[in-house]
């Protein structure tokens, strides 16, 4: 008999099951339905004799009649009481063995045949025989473990309680040759990654190490569209994370975009958003960004950036200025990535119209010049940027784009403190956009715009007076001071406000025309000690001035 491998398991329907025992001319023959139930008979004396030549002969008749009809034969067989019988024939040491966890998978693939190979005892020597050195006995064990807990997470938490998943990191390492053996791995940690309780497990393996190998041989997509499947849910966990990272997947999945960025084909074009969301979830994480720009990644993102600015492609264009938003976020990262000529090489983006890559490039920006006082100066002063963040602050259809582009202008004057920036703001008409964030539904955009708007007032006041003005602003810090609902930041950083926009004679008239002092009076009493302080000097000032 020869067996061609089947492998439709731990996810129905995933792996082709068309293989099945086929006939060699010198088997005996076939079995047919009407002496199926001769065979169930005596496969119970042989089962207990244990004599290997009739056993045999049971089983091959067994497997002809479930290739024949798989539904009907495990009724029969389930009907028997046999299926008991099949965990002391799972012995590493027999030549059945194979043949008993073949039968196993097949009756298995009916949904009404797995829990009673739950209650027959199957799981726990099938899960011995894991550790077999035949090949042929790990595939129908794997097949056989991969349909009876199929769809079901308790049976397959079951399994990683028992240890399967070092196991099998281990067989994957062994036979790597075996693409049989190969896919039966992966389509098992597919299945198990997705539960929560397998990730410290599979942290403790060398998973990364194997996956990464595994991945740099496959040359066919629907391979590397099995190792995606697994890569996905483990790089959510932060330790799995950084050893994909250590083991050169980054670096692998730089390498699919470049070849596959300019391809037409259906199956390339989602490899490469595959390839690109997979890239950005790995660059979150300090540990990660961090060894990442050491080891010179920022240079190849911005060379496939560099390659990509005129009438690009969008999937690469957003999935690289993402990857660089991310590595942007530790503090240590933002000089050297600035050194490295990042904010030049986003810049080339201004002009794009697509409102997927104008958030990344707004978010990567507002990432670098966190406490980068030069930087965000430089770019301040930038009269093109200013200007389209402007436009973009109107841009009412991309809620996202519209607060990033807030956000950035607020973060080019807090960062800097520079005069020379808030003049730019002021004559590219970015004042309106800072008091409109000011009323934001968002907290922190809330207060990121009233300390850029403290800032205005206490450097720059005499160009802004106008714009502040006609903006309402006045109005509005009343607004939010009576409101109950306001955050105590809100309340603290709009009357430090209040007391800034005193130097200015016209917004001081509007201070003193809406009654302020009642407002911040009612303020000394709040819970928060830091409001009630600033209460009582707005006060103090509110009453010198009027």
């Amino acid at each position: 008999m020869i067996l061609v491998p089947s492998l439709e398991c731990w996810k129905e329907g995933s792996i082709p099951s068309s293989a099945q025992w086929v006939k060699d001319p010198a088997s005996p023959q076939h079995c047919h339905r009407d002496n199926l139930s001769d065979t169930l008979k005596k496969l119970k004396i042989t089962a207990v004799d244990r004599t290997d030549d009739s056993l045999e002969g049971c089983l091959d008749c067994l497997l002809q009649a479930l290739a024949q009809n798989n539904t009907e034969t495990s009724e029969k067989i389930q009907g028997s009481g046999i299926l008991h019988l099949f965990s002391s024939l799972l012995i590493p040491q027999s030549s059945c063995t194979a043949k008993v966890a073949n039968i196993i998978a097949e009756l298995a693939k009916n949904e009404f045949m797995r829990i009673p190979c739950v209650d027959a005892g199957l799981i726990s020597p099938l899960v011995q025989l894991l550790n077999s050195k035949d090949q042929e006995v790990l595939l129908q064990t794997g097949r056989a473990l991969g349909n009876i807990c199929y769809d079901s997470h308790s049976l397959q938490a079951q399994l990683i309680n028992m240890g399967v998943i070092p196991t099998l990191v281990k067989l994957l390492g062994i036979h790597c040759q075996n693409a049989a053996l190969t896919e039966m791995c992966l389509v098992a940690f597919g299945n198990l990654a997705e539960l929560e309780s397998s990730k410290e497990q599979f942290a403790s393996t060398n998973i990364a190490e194997e996956l990464v190998k595994l991945f740099k041989k496959q040359i066919e997509h629907d391979k590397r569209e099995m190792i995606f499947e697994v890569l996905a849910p483990l790089a959510e966990n932060d330790a799995i994370k950084l050893q994909l990272v250590e083991a050169g997947l980054v670096e692998c999945l730089l390498e699919i975009v470049q070849q596959k960025v300019d391809s037409d084909k259906e199956e390339d074009i989602a490899e490469l958003k595959t390839a690109s969301d997979l890239m950005v979830l790995l660059l979150l994480g300090d540990g990660n960004c961090i060894h990442m720009v050491d080891n010179g990644i920022v240079e190849k993102l911005m060379d496939l950036l560099d390659r990509h600015v005129e009438d690009g492609n969008v999937t690469v264009q957003h999935a690289a200025l993402s990857a660089l938003r991310n590595l942007a976020i530790p503090v240590v990262n933002k000089a050297k990535m600035l050194s490295a000529g990042v904010t030049e090489a986003v810049l080339k983006f201004l002009k794009s119209e697509m409102p997927p890559v104008q958030f990344k490039l707004l978010g990567t920006l507002r990432m670098l010049i966190d406490a980068q006082a030069e930087a965000a100066e430089q770019l301040g002063k930038n009269v093109k940027l200013v200007e389209r963040l402007v436009e973009w602050c109107e841009a009412k259809d991309h809620a996202g784009v519209m607060g990033e582009s807030n956000r950035l202008l607020s973060a080019l004057i807090r960062h800097s403190k520079s005069k020379d920036v808030i003049k730019t703001i002021v004559q590219s008409g970015g004042i309106k956009h800072l008091v409109t964030m000011a009323t934001s539904e968002h907290v922190i955009m809330q207060n990121e715009a009233l300390v850029a708007l403290a800032l205005i007032a206490a450097l720059e006041l005499g160009t802004a007076e106008k714009d502040l003005e006609s903006a309402k602003l006045v109005q509005i810090l009343h607004r939010l001071l009576a409101d109950e609902r306001s955050a105590p930041e809100i309340k603290y950083n709009s009357m430090v406000l209040i007391c800034a926009l005193m130097g200015s004679e016209s917004l001081h008239k509007e201070v003193q025309d809406l009654a302020f002092l009642d407002v911040v009076s009612k303020l000394r009493g709040h819970e928060n000690k830091s409001v009630a302080q600033q209460a009582s000097l707005t006060e103090q000032r509110l009453a010198v001035e009027s």
